[in-house]
């Protein structure tokens, strides 16, 4: 063994003191450097790359899942929309329907309405002609009797009886539409 002399007085109590000491702890920082090298270097590359991809994959699936919201952003706004055309093709056909069903209402109340009118003139027609034969009868017998007192004989003959109910009464029509 030899000693190391000047070292003492550089590197203090840290300093070996033979030469033997220099190369043992060389040697042993090289087995320390291969078996660091060899074993503890690629298995922190490997646990690296794992945590490489772990990260990739994770960026890859965070930007898979982005663009499937954006698709399903993307769809929700296209059935929004298209929901938004039918309702207002809704609300349009519903005041079309709406006008179409206003207008037959008119139509049909209007025509409703001549049909009640109608009626009731017809109904007023046959009253008038009712009245009027009646009318006719209850005067028609009135003058037969005024005209059998003032000819002094009895108008029960029905064919004369007639003959003067006609005449007297085209002469009451011919007073009252003259004035």
């Amino acid at each position: 063994m030899v000693p190391l002399e000047g070292a003492q007085d550089l590197l203090g109590p840290l300093a070996p003191h033979y030469w033997s000491e220099v190369f043992a702890g060389i040697a042993l920082m090289l087995i320390i450097f291969l078996i660091m090298w060899k074993v503890v270097v690629p298995a922190f590359e490997k646990m690296y790359e794992e945590r490489s991809n772990k990260i990739e994959g994770g960026m890859q699936r965070a930007a898979a899942a982005e663009a499937k919201a954006a698709a399903a952003l993307a769809e929700y706004n296209d059935q929004l929309n298209a929901a938004r055309e039918e309702a207002a093709r809704i609300r349009e056909d519903a005041k079309n329907q709406s006008a179409t069903i206003l207008a037959e209402a008119r139509d049909k109340a209007s025509k409703e309405s001549q049909r009640i009118l109608e009626s009731g003139r017809a109904q007023l027609e046959a009253e008038r002609s009712q009245l009027v034969q009646d009318l006719r009868g209850e005067v028609g017998g009135m003058a037969t009797t005024l005209a059998g007192k003032i000819v002094g004989e009895s108008l029960t003959d029905d064919e004369r009886a007639m003959r003067t109910i006609d005449r007297f009464l085209a002469e009451l029509e011919t007073a009252g539409s003259d004035r």
